[in-house]
């Protein structure tokens, strides 16, 4: 963990100390080339859940976390054209974040400050969990040595360390350390416990095709119980759908993409990411092996599947390199979220204030940056399941920004009107029905549900109400372009 902050101090001293404001901070300067924006986006992709939720998920219910590879896939594929779009809009006015974007399209400073709420009340559960997650894992791989409160701790006080110190550049750097701990790990899994446990790959798949066939299909095992609805085929593809669909307007992607030098480096990263995705079959399939290893976990408790199998398997010293690896992917999208909320509240709130110059707003941000792990960690102690089903709604809420901004960039009749009542209209809608018990609703998720409702409302809006007037700016000005990559220009033979 000190070496986290370490590699940090360096990557910062490598650009000279860290200077260039709050661009050199937030999106490192706009200078990452591909291999750094890869694993950087990657690293934030791949986040506690890979070791712990993946396996928990595969072994309460098996085929449906399959969704997450779908959605990955799919979303960096959407992300080819999106990214270099976004990249250039923000380069052309100087912005660093989707609530800049939103602000400059539509003319209004307090649109950006309103969605920098919006978007924090729904990153900071994600903060929690990774606090949560990378708790879990320093107490178990020091069988208990550390207790989960000291480990709670630890993992706020790191990440905190790190993001203020570091900013996005020491998250890339660290992002290296981390994929070549979990890519060596995880290849080391996927061999170690077929092998240990059942002789082979072959004999692991006969036994759960003979004794555990319902985790190998959709709608999966235990799918339904505990209030949760059917997780089956409608439910798998409005999932995919609507998470590939939001992974490319979701911030800390957007604070990835900024951080490129040119459009080129993310369109090199759409094509390369989905080979990381490989690696989130080994956690998926770990956790169902662990259920004839260590069967009977319940609730939480089967978020440990994975570390289950190898805590008293192996020796010490493996299970410490897992669970480094383990703890760096909690780590890594921590530090992201973390400085995406002081970046869209220095910018977007705190610039409300005009007397604050903008040394001085980037001061403020790290202090948010704090108050906000602080916040995260407060409720990890005092509330641990309070932001449970606030978690549910995070995804599917941060969804419903996709109309104001994507169809914003491309379509100026779209207002600023339409946007706001579309907005409103889908958060509303989607709490309705996650509060209520009924997600997924009629099998489909609820958050695609309420997307639609979303474009209705401001479809709606756009072409029945009235026509907003007053800005004069032209189409250039305000509308987003496809950054063309330069041409070659051959001679004829």
């Amino acid at each position: 963990m000190v070496a986290t902050v370490a590699l940090g101090l360096l990557a910062v001293r490598g650009r000279g100390g860290g200077g260039g404001g709050l661009a050199e901070w937030s999106v490192g300067g706009r200078s990452l080339g591909t291999v750094f924006i890869w694993v950087l986006m990657a690293g934030e992709g791949y986040t506690s859940f890979s070791y712990l939720g993946a396996a928990g998920w595969g072994y309460n219910y098996g085929a449906p976390v399959m969704y997450v590879v779908a959605y990955m896939s799919c979303g960096y594929a959407i992300g080819y054209v999106v990214g270099p779009v976004l990249w250039d809009y923000a380069r052309r006015h100087g912005l660093v974040g989707i609530t800049d974007m939103v602000a400059h399209r539509y003319g209004r400073p307090w649109l950006g400050a309103a969605v920098a709420v919006l978007a924090t009340v729904f990153l900071l559960p994600y903060i929690q969990l990774q606090i949560t997650g990378m708790g879990v894992v320093v107490s178990t791989v020091t069988y208990g040595t550390v207790s989960l409160e000291w480990a709670y701790f630890i993992a706020f006080a790191v990440t905190t360390g790190f993001v203020v110190v570091s900013g996005l550049r020491g998250s890339a750097w660290v992002s290296v350390l981390k994929d070549v701990l979990v890519i060596g790990t995880l290849a080391f899994l996927a061999v170690y416990v077929p092998l240990h446990y059942f002789g082979g790959y072959g004999e692991l798949f006969d036994r759960l095709a003979a004794e555990r066939p319902q985790w190998l299909t959709l709608p999966g095992a235990g799918s339904g119980e505990g209030g949760r609805g059917e997780l089956g085929v409608a439910w798998f593809a409005s999932t995919s759908v609507l998470n590939a669909l939001t992974v490319v307007i979701f911030p800390t992607t957007v604070a990835g993409y900024l951080g490129a030098r040119n459009a080129d480096a993310l369109r090199r990263n759409a094509i390369l990411l989905p080979a990381y995705n490989v690696l989130l079959f080994v956690p998926m399939l770990l956790g169902m092996a662990a259920l004839f290893v260590v069967p009977g976990l319940a609730g939480a408790g089967s978020n440990l599947a994975l570390f289950k199998l190898v805590v008293d398997s192996l020796p010490a010293w493996a299970v410490g390199v897992i669970g480094v690896a383990a703890a760096l992917s909690s780590i890594v999208p921590m530090a992201v979220f973390m400085l995406v909320i002081g970046t869209m509240w220095g910018r977007s709130v705190l610039s409300l204030v005009p007397r604050w110059s903008s040394g001085e707003r980037q001061k403020l941000a790290s202090q948010l940056v704090v108050a906000a792990g602080t916040i995260a960690l407060v409720m990890t102690y005092t509330a641990p399941n309070t932001l449970v089903r606030l978690s549910l709604i995070s995804y599917e809420g941060m969804a419903q920004l996709v109309p104001m901004l994507l169809l914003g960039l491309v379509w100026r009749r779209f207002t600023l009107t339409a946007a706001v009542s579309g907005l409103l209209a889908g958060v509303g809608v989607d709490c309705g029905l996650v509060f209520t018990g009924n997600d997924p609703v009629w099998g489909v998720n609820a958050g695609l549900v309420a997307l639609g409702a979303n474009l209705a409302v401001a479809l709606g809006a756009t072409w029945f109400g009235p026509r907003e007037a007053g800005d004069r700016r032209p189409d250039e000005e305000v509308l987003a372009r496809d950054p063309q990559p330069p041409r070659v220009v051959g001679t004829r033979g």
